[in-house]
């Protein structure tokens, strides 16, 4: 205490000069406009100046936790967009399923709706993948297609996705026939382009014209017969005389393929059982 009171004894001086500047200026610029406006603009300018610092301070060391709640709500958003992007695509399958128009022979058939989410048109080997699995009803062997005729077949089914053989894979192919004839013959890409198909082994009996729609012949446990394929372009050279190898421009459009219907019904199972079952008893036939 002694310490503190000789320092102040001994620098009074100064205290005192310091006292009379303070109340000096505050008799200057109080008593006169002029100061009085240059001490409050400069006084203005220097508070903002001390709160923009500390506003950048404070702002700096939020950071984290601000990018943590930006996180968040982008998290909620992109949930909120799939959501929004799964309910509209119900929408389109509902509105397609109920505007879609269906040939004559698909009329006694159920239909499961699905999207088309992997298309490929210009591989050697094409396949096409749907957001419709075994949770929906999809089985492997099932027909597919589309508002205009044949899509493929269902090949590998998961829960919730399948992947489809498409036509435009030479792997498949698919008995059909001229329409209005009943000679048939099988269709098979033949990898060049994808809009068209080679219907082979047909007949040579078998009369037809540039333009005749071909159609599935209904040998088969997948597609009823008559469901449009395509239209007759032209001939290809065979290398059997006895048989025909037409082109034929395909109706569906694969590369603009969005929304199809994968042929639901218990006939085919039923096929494909007799079949099996008529095959064991041929096995067990004695001659």
């Amino acid at each position: 205490m002694r310490n503190l009171f000789d320092f102040f004894v001994r620098h009074s001086t100064w205290f005192v000069f310091l006292f009379y500047v303070i109340v000096s200026c505050i008799f200057l610029f109080d008593k006169n406009p002029y100061q009085h406006h240059i001490y409050m603009t400069s006084a203005g300018r220097f508070s903002a100046g001390i709160y923009d610092m500390s506003h950048n301070i404070t702002s700096y060391f939020n950071l984290r936790e601000t990018n943590e709640e930006l996180q968040i709500q982008n998290a909620r958003l992109e949930e909120e967009v799939i959501g929004l992007k799964a309910e509209l695509q119900l929408y389109k399958e509902k509105y397609y399923s109920d505007t879609m128009t269906l040939p004559e022979p698909l009329l006694p058939y159920r239909f499961i709706i699905a999207s088309v989410i992997n298309n490929s048109i210009h591989k050697p080997y094409n396949y096409i993948t749907i957001n419709k699995g075994s949770k929906d009803g999809i089985r492997p062997e099932m027909g597919v297609v589309d508002q205009n005729g044949i899509v493929g077949v269902v090949n590998i089914v998961g829960e919730h996705y399948s992947r489809l053989i498409s036509l435009l894979n030479p792997n498949f192919r698919l008995s059909c026939k001229v329409k209005g004839n009943d000679a048939f013959g099988s269709l098979v890409w033949d990898g060049k382009d994808p809009q068209a198909a080679l219907l082979e082994e047909l007949p040579r009996h078998t009369v037809y014209q540039p333009g005749d729609t071909v159609i599935t012949s209904g040998y088969s446990a997948m597609f009823p017969e008559g469901i449009p394929v395509g239209v007759v372009v032209g001939t290809e050279k065979t290398i059997d005389d006895n048989f025909y190898t037409l082109r034929v421009k395909l109706v569906t459009n694969f590369s603009r393929l969005s929304t199809v219907r994968v042929i639901s019904s218990d006939l085919g199972e039923e096929i494909k059982q007799v079949e099996v079952e008529n095959d064991e008893e041929t096995a067990k036939t004695k001659f």
